[in-house]
């Protein structure tokens, strides 16, 4: 193998040997102001050969290396701006085209300006840009109300999704927004500052100094913002008082001054806002329920919580980021849960009392340091603290029709600490102009769980009495979790069209559990010296593996393909200690294919295929095979001989923009099938002594266990149709999706598959009008279709339509009413929940002081006292209906004051600074 790969080496720096090392530069700028223009798209065609494409950078500069002698064509376009085009002669020395300025492209008459509308965008390849000008919304909006009027996007389960897929990234001039929390770096934006919007699918960091893609895509949107936003200040300041003691103390501020930015945000609220910003809307709106997970949060929700985020350029070659996050939360739940069986008439019904508190501290950090124009590094460490307390008070019972089989009352007290760091080196060496490039790649992660848990069970077996259950434990877990990796990639230009990677790369994860249940003895609180045997576990798990396996791209003006192919061979060992030895060691070999197609039809309409193939490792909590109690109902053991899951995915996306009549139109379908799927083996009787050592089941009582099944399906497609509507002067979206997902699952040592066929649709009309009357009307339909092949009379449909207005509207020197209306209606559910409601806010304000800069307004959340909360969830062996409890009515008197004062600046950073060597793709 060392052989083959130094003659690989040897032969692909010869066919280099003889390329020729010709630059061509320039600096594209606006011909009225002579500002720069960032992010404009520069290419360079000759008539026989593939283009060459790159966007400028910050201070609209742009190169092209390795330019063969001949005659091309050189095109700039930038959105707003006529579009330009030279002829270009490249001979055997660099050439320097100076300043090419473009020509805005609005049309003067004398005195009189004819201005046509707004171009909504365009799509430059993978890439959806679109105009902020041609969006209007008010002027305290933020940059979620901005860009959820743009064709594709759209707030699904409390998410921000943009062409069907959730967004998992923020970018400010072309910079990450560090931290994970998309909705809050969104709306910590103002809309007033955004220039252009840019939606793609983001590559990791070492696709990114690779030019490879490794697979590893992230929906991304970047906020391109105005060069005068670029220097100053924006944020907000709230403070609010209502009925029942409802409060709200919050402030977001924004600080700016070119590539220096800082983000401080802090909140103390018991009205479910988990984060402030600039988006928020006076006393607390729908826009500011939606919770750290992303869907609406259930419980009443008291957060303290306060943020840094600190973006900045250390000289010309350092990129430094970081945020800081502190949270102290606490929630309180009641849940009703409605359980229907697949393979018996058992219901189980479930009301429970749910206190949790959390303390966390994260810290995030980005460095990257550009050494020379041939060597970068890069550095991303993480730390999270956590403190967690949790206080379950759980009223179960089984039924068979109106018969009780058991009553069960228990409560469960955990205390667990954790904590979680890792680090990532990422350093790339590029061999000149040559078109080599070295990329190398380590990480490591640590992480530690030790908790507490005091639980009590009281079970009243009506079935047989003289089997009750009077139990009451203490039980302690101690985890640790180490893993590392390590990843060597090196490529070869092939030519003008094609590249060849070879990568190799090994990783190892060390999983070690101790978990020991004790019996409480007295009153008083003394516990037994020795563990209960079926209920503790001393368990260690080590997972190796190595990959290796060469990469083949090809690149012209219309085509962009690569093939991937990985050999990889792993060794998963588990091995029990306590109460008894059971080692166990596999070892899994693999051909890990996988291959990306993209065809660019025209400059505004590209097809993009892939297929991905990978592995995943059980969890620990899936591996450990110990017994866990803490609903005696519903007991739950892990499955030490789980083997890894190899699962094959396919994407397809088709985009087109047509910059004439501004109609853009999304389709894409995303498949996985999962061999190996880690399903639930339900036991409802004659269970395995080996499993619960004796444990005996209560009636109606279920134990599930691990294992892996082959038969998973999830396909899902989508599709979205947008289009300006003039003669009302809105925005028009359609949008629709079909899924199938199949999982598989055992009841009793029988197979069953529980397909779930889903269809949606729905619309949005966002208004266009004028900075004083904003609104979005949306309305989605969901209809569920849920099979199961061991009992088909356990079959049943649901539907879910929900509708939402906000509408916004400056009434008179300053007078503002919003107000936002949520209609739910679901049908299908259990008997006894509700079926529709509606949730509607509102509020007045007046704008006060200098330009209108504070508001005093008077909000009510939940006017009509309808907010409720039911979801229903479908599993291999049941469907579940879940009724939690929610914030309803309360009036709260808030004083805002926002903050704008912007005084200039730079034009914004692009794809090169930060870190994408080969620049996006067209």
């Amino acid at each position: 193998m060392k052989k083959i790969f130094l003659a690989l080496v040897l032969f692909v720096t010869m066919v280099n040997a003889f390329a020729q090392n010709v630059a061509v530069t320039g600096t594209v700028q606006s011909a009225a102001d002579k500002s720069a223009l960032p992010a404009a798209s520069v290419v360079l065609k000759q008539q026989a050969g593939a283009p060459l494409a790159v966007v400028t950078d910050m201070e609209g500069r742009f190169r092209f290396d390795r330019v063969a002698p001949g005659q091309y064509t050189i095109e700039v376009n930038y959105i707003g701006f006529k579009r330009m085009s030279r002829a270009v002669q490249v001979q055997n020395a660099p050439v320097n085209l100076g300043i090419l300025a473009l020509e805005e492209e609005n049309t003067r008459l004398g005195e009189v300006q004819i201005v046509g509308r707004a171009q909504l965008g365009e799509q430059k390849g993978d890439t959806s840009q679109f105009n902020a000008k041609a969006f209007k919304t008010a002027p305290d909006a933020s940059a979620e109300e901005l860009v959820t009027k743009m064709p594709g996007v759209v707030v699904q389960d409390g998410k921000i999704q943009a062409q069907g897929e959730d967004v998992q990234q923020v970018m400010i001039d072309g910079k990450r927004f560090t931290g994970n929390d998309v909705s809050t770096a969104i709306r910590n934006i103002s809309a007033d500052m955004v220039e252009n919007v840019q939606i793609f699918d983001g590559q990791s960091d070492r696709a990114a100094f690779s030019g490879f893609d490794d697979g590893n895509r992230v929906k991304t949107i970047n906020f391109t913002t105005k060069k005068i936003a670029r220097q100053g200040y924006t944020g907000k300041v709230s403070a609010g008082y209502g009925t029942d003691e409802r409060y709200m103390v919050g402030a977001s501020v924004n600080y700016f001054n070119n590539n220096r930015r800082i983000t401080v945000t802090g909140l103390t609220n018991n009205i479910n806002l988990s984060d402030f910003s600039i988006g928020e809307t006076p006393g607390g709106g729908m826009r500011g329920r939606r919770g750290w997970g992303g869907g609406s949060p259930t419980g009443i929700i008291n957060t303290d919580n306060f943020g840094i985020n600190y973006t900045d350029t250390w000289g010309k070659k350092i990129e430094i980021s970081g945020n800081y996050n502190y949270t102290d939360r606490s929630i309180v739940n009641n849940q009703f849960r409605l359980r229907d069986y697949v393979n018996s008439d058992t219901t189980y019904l479930e009301n429970s009392i749910n206190n949790d508190s959390d303390k966390s501290h994260s810290l995030n950090f980005r460095l990257q340091y550009n050494m020379n124009e041939n060597n970068r590094l890069l550095i991303t460490p993480r730390l999270t603290i956590q403190q967690n307390n949790s206080l379950t008070e759980r009223y179960a019972n089984t039924f068979v029709g109106t018969d009780t089989l058991t009553n069960s009352r228990n409560s469960n007290f955990d205390e667990r600490d954790n904590l979680n760091f890792s680090n990532n080196i990422l350093y790339s060496h590029r061999f000149g102009s040559s078109g080599r490039i070295l990329t190398t790649e380590f990480n490591t992660s640590y992480s530690t769980t030790n908790g507490d848990t005091y639980q009590s069970e009281n079970t009243q077996n009506l079935v047989n009495p003289g089997e009750n259950v009077l139990r009451n434990q203490y039980i302690n877990l101690d985890r640790n979790n180490l893993a590392w990796s390590g990843n060597v990639d090196y490529s070869q230009r092939l030519g003008e069209k094609s590249r060849l990677q070879v990568e190799y790369n090994i990783a190892n994860q060390n999983n070690d559990s101790d978990k020991k249940a004790y019996n409480r003895l007295t009153e008083e609180g003394a516990y037994s010296s020795e563990p209960i045997a079926f209920l503790s576990n001393t368990f260690e798990s080590t997972y190796l593996s190595q990959r290796v396996g060469p990469s083949y791209q090809y690149r012209d003006d219309k085509i962009r393909f690569q093939l991937n192919a990985r050999y990889q061979y792993a060794t998963l060992r588990s091995d029990r200690e306590y109460p008894v030895s059971y080692p166990l060691k596999r070892n899994f070999s693999n051909v890990l294919p996988s291959a990306e197609y993209e065809y660019k039809f025209s400059d505004n309409s590209n097809l993009n295929i892939s297929y991905r193939t990978n592995t995943n490792v059980p969890s620990v909590d899936d591996l450990q095979g110990v017994l866990d109690i803490s609903n005696p109902l519903q007991p739950r053991i892990g499955n030490p001989a789980l083997e890894q899951d190899f699962q094959n995915r396919v994407n397809v996306r088709f985009r087109r923009f047509n910059p004439e009549n501004n109609h853009a139109f999304f389709m894409g379908v995303f498949g996985t099938i999962t061999q190996n799927y880690i399903g639930n083996s339900v036991y409802t009787r004659g269970i395995p002594e080996e499993f619960t050592d004796g444990y005996e089941l209560q009636p109606g009582a279920r134990l599930s266990r691990p294992v892996n099944m082959d038969g998973y399906w999830n396909v899902r497609s989508f599709f979205n149709y947008g289009q300006p509507l003039h003669f009302i002067s809105s925005n028009f979206n359609a949008f629709g999706s079909v899924g199938y997902s199949r999982i598989p699952g055992m009841i009793d040592e029988e197979v069953n598959y529980a397909n779930n066929t889903n269809f949606r649709a729905g619309i949005t009309l966002s208004s266009n009008i004028s900075e004083k009357v904003d609104f979005n009307i949306s309305t989605s339909s969901s209809y569920n279709i849920i099979e199961n092949t061991l009992r088909t009379n356990q079959n049943n449909n649901y539907f879910t339509q929900s509708t939402n207005v906000r509408y916004n509207w400056i009434l008179w020197q300053g007078l503002v009413y919003r107000t936002e209306l949520n209609h739910q209606y679901n049908s299908g559910l259990s008997n006894g929940l509700d079926k529709s409601f509606v949730l509607w806010n509102m509020s007045i304000g007046k704008k006060v002081f200098k330009n209108q800069q504070g508001e005093i307004s008077l909000s009510v959340n939940d006017l009509l006292k309808q907010n409720i909360s039911v979801q229903r969830n479908v599993f291999s062996d049941y469907v579940e209906d879940v009724q939690s409890s929610v914030l309803q009515r309360f009036f709260m008197v808030t004083f805002t004051y926002n903050i704008r004062k912007f005084i200039g600046g730079e034009a914004p950073a692009t794809e090169e600074q930060r870190g994408n060597w080969g620049g996006r793709r067209n």
